[in-house]
């Protein structure tokens, strides 16, 4: 990790040459990351005997939020450290069920999040991929998740 590169020796591989997450500035940058479970299968996809493939994005987005969180820890972060997410979803119908995980993790204190529909992620399986950006925690430095005080928010301008 000198170089700043986080690789979790017992986590799925990343696809390609790059690390589970790279450090820098005092933030741990969370590569794209998927359910893939390390013997290469994927959580919240199953086949029945006829090969009939069942998706369930609620199991995928728990399953690739608790692989971000082992990577974060991995770097010395945590959940409670994420400042940004960016979710990757190949379908927008899946939206409703994405979202319901995703509250079980963060709330409206929780991290900067932004939602895109993609046309295919490197997996058929995969209905969900996510990357997020944490601020390190130090010793010396104030807790990072403190709310925002409401009289701070000009809501007048917000939709």
């Amino acid at each position: 990790m000198s170089d700043g590169s986080v690789v979790l020796p017992g986590a799925a591989r990343p696809r390609g040459r790059f690390p589970h997450a790279r450090i820098a500035g005092g933030f741990v940058f969370v590569s794209g990351t998927s359910s893939r479970r390390p013997d290469g299968s994927f959580a919240g996809a199953s086949a029945d005997e006829f090969g009939t493939v069942e998706l369930d994005i609620r199991a995928q987005t728990r399953a690739v939020i608790t692989n971000i969180g082992e990577i974060l820890a991995g770097a010395g972060a945590s959940l409670a450290d994420v400042v940004s997410v960016t979710s990757y979803l190949v379908s927008m119908n899946d939206f409703g069920g994405y979202n319901e995980v995703y509250a079980e993790f963060f709330d409206e204190s929780g991290p900067a999040r932004t939602t895109v529909a993609v046309h295919q992620l490197p997996h058929p399986h995969l209905l969900i991929e996510i990357q997020a950006v944490a601020l390190l925690p130090s010793a010396d430095s104030p807790a990072q998740s403190a709310p925002i005080a409401p009289a701070a928010v000009d809501r007048k301008d917000s939709a």
